[in-house]
């Protein structure tokens, strides 16, 4: 630590500071910082401002650092210190030269606030976090300002016009946490002395410097048990450890300050980390743990003892309290703006209030659901009890009708088999359901499991329950097709004479004239819940309608990504024996004719901006592989 830079840039910042505020910003004793003022003054780098009597004299508080600063960037006179052009150049390499704001993330216990925005463009007293950030960094001449975007990335793009920001993309923001943002960023950061920031803190005083003296991880004090990550510090705020989680300490809460030559150091061992399997949901916080606590070296396969990732120093820059917040979830947002607790603008909240006649504060322990393929969900509770919402994804009024789906629920209600449904609008796709808690998911590797999701689906099939509106497979292979090729191309190389095999399939499936009943077609074992009591609810109507009930066996399989031995397995427990030929043969083609529809669906969903990692090409397999399969029944015939 260079202490007599860090005079100067208290000096420069402060021309009126104290010894007693001097010793209490370097974390030193009042004599040792006396004697550090003395010595820079003999170096020159300082020098008593007019009218003052040196360093032992005493000085008052300015609190507006720029007008202690003069346009030359030294400290103005008027009583106190200035620091002279020795003093300046003694600075110039500390000086800060951007930051980068971490941003890319999609802010999961912020639903459903984050469902519409970011979470760093979420408003706190009215002004977003981000845009605080990057006018904070600018009061402080810091204009050189990335941010690494993901989820929602064109929310962003307006930041570019107003500050001049830079926009970094991140591709795999949905699978990794923030070690992978900072690996896109490496080259914004490599050989530079930079802020690194997430773009939800929120700064009540401004905590950025011209100039660095010390790379530091802001720190507030945390009293009694915290799960937050705990230093170890030495009597100069160093940070000797850090452990997750810890009683009465000072922890990492806010932004970062990394030097040109703590990144030198730190960043290989990150890029290494980055291409290790496993570290996936690490976050970069984790990299600088492990080369603290000597593990990165084993995790990186290095045979030499843990000196042979040298950690760069880190010191704790220690807060006063309520300086910076994280917001963990919307409950702290609403104990901290009350916006959040009266009136949030956010549709599904305004929703859940006015169905159950409640103010929104009066919603509680919202909780995000894994993001489904077609919808967003949230758990929350209101009067007492659990219910989900669900709130339709991008692009899903093209591809579902929802009046269709609300006769699909009336259809099945005296069935009992499906969710208690609580709201639905038929025009926005809106759903208000009953939780059940306790409950799971279908195993699709489970016998026992499929076994009886199996027989749930005949209940649906021989209950005689019945809609107007059929699900024609042919009809919505090509409505998906149009969709697609109004967008762009579709990808698939051998795609036109993959249709062609999917159109001889469905001529083959008209021409047997096969019976109709309400299917559910979408039967993914996710739709199928277990209830601590033991029934078995299936949910999600979506694409429900009249249609060959042997075609939700073949989904059920495909969505499962079973192999060839599954799928037989799967077809003898719903029929309950042996199929005959016809039933192979039709369950096959609908096992082609369903991986190709969801292939084009995720074509479709791709060009919306929405990814589903090999999701496309797996079902696209399944429309080739059992096309022949079909085939290959034929020539055996």
């Amino acid at each position: 630590m260079d202490r007599k830079a860090l005079v100067c840039r208290n000096i420069l910042e402060r021309p009126q500071i104290t010894q007693r505020e001097l010793a209490r910003e370097l974390a030193v004793s009042l004599g040792t910082a006396n004697g550090l003022m003395k010595e820079c003054e003999e170096e020159g780098l300082i020098e008593p401002a007019s009218g003052s009597s040196g360093c032992s004299a005493a000085y008052g508080h300015v609190h507006d650092i720029q007008a202690a600063v003069g346009p030359d960037g030294r400290g103005v006179s008027g009583g106190g210190h200035r620091l002279t052009e020795k003093g300046l150049a003694r600075l110039e390499p500390y000086r800060v030269d951007g930051a980068v704001i971490l941003a890319a993330g999609f802010g999961s216990r912020f639903v459903p606030l984050t469902f519409e925005t970011p979470k760093g463009l979420l408003e706190v007293f009215g002004e977003r976090m981000i845009e605080r950030q990057i006018r904070q960094l600018h009061e402080a001449g810091i204009t050189d300002v990335t941010i690494v975007v993901g989820y929602l990335k064109e929310k962003f793009e307006y930041l570019t016009d107003k500050y001049g920001v830079k926009l970094l993309y991140n591709p795999e923001y949905a699978g990794k946490n923030n070690l992978a943002s900072v690996h896109f960023a490496k080259a914004a950061m490599e050989g530079r002395n930079m802020y690194l920031l997430a773009s939800d803190h929120w700064m009540r005083v401004n905590p950025f410097h011209r100039y660095e003296c010390v790379s530091w991880y802001a720190s507030s004090y945390m009293k009694g048990a915290t799960s937050e990550w705990c230093f170890t510090l030495d009597k100069r705020n160093r940070v000797l450890d850090v452990t997750s989680g810890g009683h009465d300490a000072w922890v990492m809460y806010g932004p970062a300050y990394l030097s040109r030559e703590f990144l030198a150091a730190f960043l290989p061992v990150l890029e290494t980390y980055y291409g290790l399997p496993g570290t996936e949901q690490f976050y970069w916080e984790h990299v600088y743990q492990e080369m603290l606590n000597g593990t990165a070296a084993r995790r990186c396969g290095l045979r030499r003892n843990a000196a042979a990732l040298r950690c760069p120093e880190l010191y704790a820059n220690c807060l006063p309290a309520d300086s910076v917040y994280e917001f963990e979830n919307l409950e702290e947002l609403r104990r901290f703006d009350p916006k959040y607790r009266d009136r949030s603008d956010n549709e599904a909240l305004s929703l859940i209030a006015n169905v159950f006649g409640i103010p929104e504060a009066e919603i509680s322990d919202i909780r995000c659901v894994k993001a489904g393929m077609t919808n967003q969900s949230f758990l929350f509770r209101a009067n007492g009890k659990a219910y989900i919402c669900r709130i339709p994804g991008p692009g899903t009024g093209l591809l579902i009708n929802r009046r269709q789906e609300a006769a699909a629920f009336e259809a099945v209600k005296p069935l009992g088999i499906s969710e208690n449904v609580i709201y639905f609008d038929p025009e926005t796709g809106y759903k208000i359901s009953e939780y059940y808690e306790g409950s799971r998911n279908a195993d699709p590797t489970s016998l026992q499991d499929m076994s009886r999701c199996m027989e749930v689906l005949r209940g649906l099939h021989r209950s005689g329950a019945a809609v107007a509106h059929t699900f024609d497979i042919r009809e919505r292979i090509g409505y998906y097709e149009k969709l697609c090729l109004g967008l762009g191309e579709i990808p698939f190389e051998d795609y036109s004479e993959v249709r062609a095999q999917m159109t001889a399939l469905t001529d083959r499936l008209d021409r047997l004239a096969r019976p109709k009943v309400l299917a559910h077609v979408d039967s993914v074992a996710d739709n199928f819940i277990f209830l601590p009591d033991g029934q078995v609810k299936l949910i999600d109507l979506e694409y429900a309608g009249m249609c060959d009930p042997l075609i939700d066996v073949a989904m059920c399989a495909i969505y499962s990504y079973y192999d060839d031995e599954e799928v037989d397995r799967l077809i003898r427990l719903y029929l309950e024996r042996e199929p005959s030929a016809e039933e192979r043969t039709v369950i096959y083609s609908y096992v082609a004719l369903g991986g190709f529809l969801w292939s084009l669906w995720t074509v479709y969903k791709h060009y919306l901006g929405q990814e589903f990692g090999e999701y496309s090409i797996i079902m696209y397999r399944y429309a080739k592989r059992y096309y022949r399969k079909v085939c290959e029944m034929d020539l055996e015939m």
